[in-house]
């Protein structure tokens, strides 16, 4: 990554410290579901111990369902190893206060054993490593995310307590574009654009969504790192933000029937020895103003991309999203500016690009773009040729079919030689095993819908 000037530097923490401005740091990691964990300190004592040193926190934090048990089959942590602990190191260049909390600044850790060699399974180093391998090639990855999310007028507490049914959405009606019902709720909109502002994110805009509630709020594209840095940041903020104004609001991809939750992933390539250079575009004789480079690195999506539906849709509820219709996909297909299909090619000349449209608001971004990168680097190694585009409406089509459940992603993903290739066998063994976790939850769960069915008529 090249360099850059943080959000906040160390020596104006320094200062915000003395005097009294701010008082608590946070170093946080994302963990499997892409959750920011960590632990808030006293901002001297993180200034005079935990700056240089580092923290710790236990390592069955990536090890545990998404309800924080401890289960079985992970290689790295469990009661077997005792459940020790990783290092947390402060990667300084994500130094930046928090303004929804007051006094507060925070900053991203990097995950090492106490030999401080990598946890190659975390998250963030996954992404690393798939980065620096396209740095070899000469390439920086450039990442956007369109992440969307429904308010509900009710707290969170009040969900839980309703057992999330009969809520409230803050709209209801499609208020797709709609300026309006985007007006209803415009001061919650407007503080999550201003404070994430304030914490160093370029806002663009914000806009409704079909389903009731629905809003999405867009951030500026970004190195790949940084860009899911700031997702995990985002996403964490915009919810403690909800609570605080006395609202909720849910990024899960399937909430209803209706119109989920998705966040599409826009992803470009730029030359490291010439920054600022698309290398996806091509010349006026390049097909499409595609550049070789693009067409082989699109058609490494097209090869990886059923094998690689784990990383970008991680949950159970993930799967309903994908309806015929939906605007979200179900053909592995490609197409320029079709929204049918699952990748969409768009932008000319420097804004050429690609769009990912499987992941939904459930996604981890930082495992979502090591899939696009590794995938990508899969066309390049061997050459792939693109296929024809879809010209027309995917659903329809003669196309490979998006997996429909997580079980079909989860064995795809174990037996993908591109899968092993790329990330390593602890790797593809750690998230096979998160999904089976979540797979035997699931399977042992006695459904809402089961009982509606079931209990007087069966």
């Amino acid at each position: 990554m090249a360099d850059r000037t943080p959000p906040l530097g160390v020596e104006e923490l320094t200062s915000l410290v003395e005097s009294g401005e701010i008082d608590t740091v946070v170093l946080a990691f994302p963990d499997m579901q892409g959750r920011l964990q960590g632990k808030r300190f006293a901002a001297r004592f993180f200034l005079d111990e935990v700056l240089a040193h580092g923290t710790e926190g236990c390592n069955y934090l990536l090890a545990v369902d998404t309800e924080m048990n401890t289960v079985d089959g992970y290689e790295m942590s469990s009661w077997d190893r005792g459940y020790g602990d990783f290092a947390m190191h402060a990667d300084l260049s994500t130094l930046r206060r928090v303004p929804w909390n007051d006094g507060t600044a925070m900053l991203i850790a990097d995950l090492a054993w106490n030999d401080a060699s990598p946890v190659v399974a975390a998250p963030r180093q996954i992404l690393r490593r798939q980065l620096d391998r396209l740095a070899e090639l000469g390439y920086t990855a450039h990442v956007g995310t369109e992440l969307e999310f429904i308010v509900f007028k009710d707290t969170y507490e009040q969900a839980w307590d309703a057992g999330y049914k009969n809520l409230t959405p803050a709209n209801q009606y499609n208020i797709d574009y709609s300026v309006l019902g985007t007006g209803r709720i415009e001061p919650l909109l407007r503080r999550i654009r201003n404070d994430m502002a304030a914490a160093g994110l370029i806002v663009e805009s914000a806009k409704g969504e079909c389903n009731p509630g629905q809003h999405e709020i867009v951030f500026r594209y970004d190195e790949a790192l940084v860009t899911c840095d700031q997702h995990a940041i985002y996403k964490t903020g915009a919810k403690e933000i909800a609570a605080q104004e006395g609202v909720s609001l849910t990024f899960m991809a399937k909430f209803n029937e209706r119109e989920g939750n998705s966040c599409h992933i826009h992803l470009s390539l730029q030359s490291i020895d010439e920054p600022g250079t698309n290398v996806m575009a091509g010349t006026a004789d390049d097909p499409g103003g595609m550049s070789p480079v693009m067409r082989h690195f699109l058609a490494g999506q097209l090869a990886a991309l059923r094998d690689f539906s784990l990383l970008y849709a991680p949950n159970i509820n993930s799967y309903k999203r994908f309806q015929p219709g939906s605007f979200a996909p179900t053909a592995a297909a490609w197409g320029y500016d079709n929204r049918t299909c699952a990748l969409r090619v768009v932008g000319h000349g420097r804004s050429m690009r690609f769009e990912n449209r499987l992941p939904g608001g459930d996604v981890n971004p930082h495992l979502a773009v090591a899939g696009l990168v590794a995938a990508g680097l899969y066309g390049i190694e061997q050459k792939l040729e693109l296929p024809e585009e879809c010209t027309g409406n995917a659903y329809t089509g003669e196309y490979e079919h998006v997996p429909t459940t997580l079980r079909e992603a989860a064995e795809l993903w174990e037996n993908s030689p591109i899968a092993k290739a790329a990330f390593g066998d602890e790797v593809v063994a750690h998230y096979r095993n998160m999904a089976r976790v979540e797979l035997d939850a699931f399977d042992a769960a006695v459904t809402d819908w089961e009982l509606r069915r079931s209990f007087e008529r069966l």
